[in-house]
């Protein structure tokens, strides 16, 4: 084990270097052809920055991958993605269909349906190929629950939740990919340590992109990732947590990953009620998501980053010792991390609606 998991390190360190290399090369490329963020709105950046950072990463996540595969090829490496071949091509296939997506909308900005579309035809490529949420634990006694013909619509569900989290989260300088890269280093723990070598490889090589990328996206930042980069993290994170996490006939599988990505997931979740309570559409855009809180509240730019990657952290240590934890203690872990979050949220008054920011666009 110690030598695949090298060779995992290797390859993530591969994906941090070309995205390292590329993104200012994509920087250039979005400021020429005019594919830049504005200020204004609910943004709270000044200045024009391009806003193509996630083809960096994209690239740099392919690059490790395409390592990994020439290890196995030419050195000897231990195989990893020919152990899946087929969830593996399912799943390339929908990643290059959402980064398509988010490519497109970086450019020329989406119709909010046309992308909600692409990112469920993402999803099924997955699903269909195979990589599904098929079966969970029966919480009621012994055996396991077949979702039968539920199995496609909730994987769908599941990965297009968890990209639009990450998305929806994108608002400061280094928060979605620092977020992700906690979460991403969580996941590859656990799937080390569950043998489930494709999730780990996508886990680091994910991890290698986002810590790359931060050294020009981390405030003040030069560059964005976009929909391109977080729509594609959201889903990575997704079809890791299927390929590793949720290949366990535990119930508590479910929440896990939930646990892991859980600032974006609550943040979202407030979100979603927020405008409810306000009578807004779901979609409609706010300026009280957990950053502009932080900000409001006196935080810096810097601190209000820095604020959510601790909180990350203790989230994806929790779902990490949820995992493992005897089941004596998952519940109190579970409730400590949920009496923290319910603070955290009561503090910040998310749930509350904002009263000035009718104009905001996303």
């Amino acid at each position: 084990m110690r030598g695949v998991v090298i060779s995992l390190v290797i390859d993530a360190l591969a994906a941090a270097v070309v995205t390292l290399a590329l993104t200012p090369v994509v920087r250039t490329v979005g400021i020429r052809l005019g594919i830049v963020a504005h200020p204004g709105g609910r943004h709270v950046h000044s200045g024009v920055i391009p806003r193509i950072g996630g083809v960096s990463m994209f690239f740099g996540i392919v690059a490790g991958v395409l390592l990994q595969l020439a290890g196995e090829r030419l050195l000897g490496w231990r195989p990893v993605l020919a152990a899946s071949p087929r969830q593996v091509l399912a799943m390339a296939a929908g990643a290059v269909v959402i980064f398509g997506v988010g490519v497109i909308d970086d450019v020329i900005e989406m119709n909010p349906g046309a992308k909600f579309l692409g990112q469920i035809v993402a999803a099924l490529v997955v699903a269909l190929g195979g990589l599904r949420i098929g079966y969970v634990g029966n919480p009621f006694g012994g055996g396991v629950i077949v979702l039968g013909a539920l199995s496609v619509p909730l994987t769908v569900v599941w990965i297009v939740s968890f990209a639009n989290v990450i998305n929806l989260i994108d608002g400061l300088d280094g928060l979605a990919a620092g977020v992700s890269a906690i979460a991403g280093l969580s996941l590859f723990a656990l799937a080390v340590q569950g043998n489930t070598l494709v999730a780990a490889l996508v886990a680091g090589v994910l991890v290698g992109a986002c810590v790359g990328f931060l050294r020009y996206n981390f405030h003040p930042a030069s560059i964005f990732m976009g929909d391109s980069g977080a729509l594609t993290l959201g889903y990575l994170l997704a079809c890791i947590s299927l390929l590793g996490v949720m290949k366990s006939l535990a119930t508590i599988a479910l929440v896990v990953p939930i646990v892991i990505v859980g600032v974006p997931v609550f943040d979202t979740f407030s979100a979603i009620i927020r405008r409810k309570i306000s009578g807004k559409p779901i979609q409609a855009a706010d300026k009280g998501h957990i950053h502009h809180r932080l900000l409001h509240r006196g935080f810096s730019h810097t601190q209000t980053v820095l604020i959510i990657y601790v909180w990350s952290a203790a989230l994806a240590i929790g779902g990490y010792a949820v995992r493992w934890a005897p089941p004596a203690y998952r519940l109190v872990t579970l409730l400590v991390l949920g009496a923290v979050s319910a603070y955290m949220a009561q503090w910040l008054g998310l749930f509350e609606v904002v009263q000035h920011d009718e104009d905001a666009e996303k």
